[in-house]
């Protein structure tokens, strides 16, 4: 039942989690200090995210309505919190020293806010479901399915900017901006769950 909104979450790159892929040089010394400042401060924003998809996709497989609810709901929450450190993150590295290094740091914070007020929108959306109607409920899964999609989109938007150039290659090289494992199949976009679960921390799952 919770399918259409794992595959939303598992065919994805998410933020960041994208960078694990770039190449990198030695670059500048200042890129290099401003993105690991970044990464540092990142790191534990990705796992949370990581670990929120995880819930999602796990749930999907048996879940009953009330379990997706209340795991979807709480991912959702997650999700957005973490989106809000990254901003915070992002703002407190202060300008980064490259050319139009405060639109891009500027734009990114926008938009990481802006996601994560969406997540808590889609939360509300969850909250509100008939738990106790499958077929409403399924109906309203849909809803938030379709939601996510666009959402994620923004979520790969956010720091698209930040992940070009000579800030990209910085912070790929950051061991705080690499992937989490239990997201790599959402970086890869190959639309499946992960091969190795692994236990979500502090989930509303209740496959456990």
């Amino acid at each position: 039942m919770n399918k259409k909104l794992a595959a939303a979450l598992s065919g994805g790159a998410v933020l960041v989690l994208a960078l694990s892929g770039c190449s990198s040089d030695d670059g500048d010394s200042k890129v290099n200090a401003w993105a690991k400042k970044v990464c540092d401060q990142a790191q534990p924003q990705i796992q949370k995210r990581a670990n929120a998809q995880q819930t999602i996709i796990s749930t999907a497989a048996d879940g009953k309505p009330s379990d997706i609810q209340a795991a979807d709901s709480k991912a959702f929450q997650d999700i957005a919190d973490a989106d809000k450190a990254l901003a915070t993150a992002v703002q407190g590295a202060g300008t980064p020293p490259v050319d139009n290094g405060e639109k891009l740091q500027q734009d990114a914070v926008k938009e990481l806010n802006d996601t994560a007020t969406a997540y808590l929108g889609l939360k509300k959306q969850v909250d509100a479901l008939d738990a106790k109607d499958q077929q409403k409920f399924a109906d309203g899964l849909q809803g938030v399915a379709d939601g996510l999609k666009k959402i994620e989109k923004m979520d790969q938007d956010a720091l698209k900017k930040l992940q070009s150039g000579e800030l990209g290659k910085a912070m790929a090289k950051e061991p705080g901006c690499q992937a989490a494992k239990t997201s790599s199949p959402a970086a890869g976009g190959t639309g499946s769950a992960p091969s190795a679960p692994a236990k979500p921390s502090g989930s509303a799952s209740k496959k456990e």
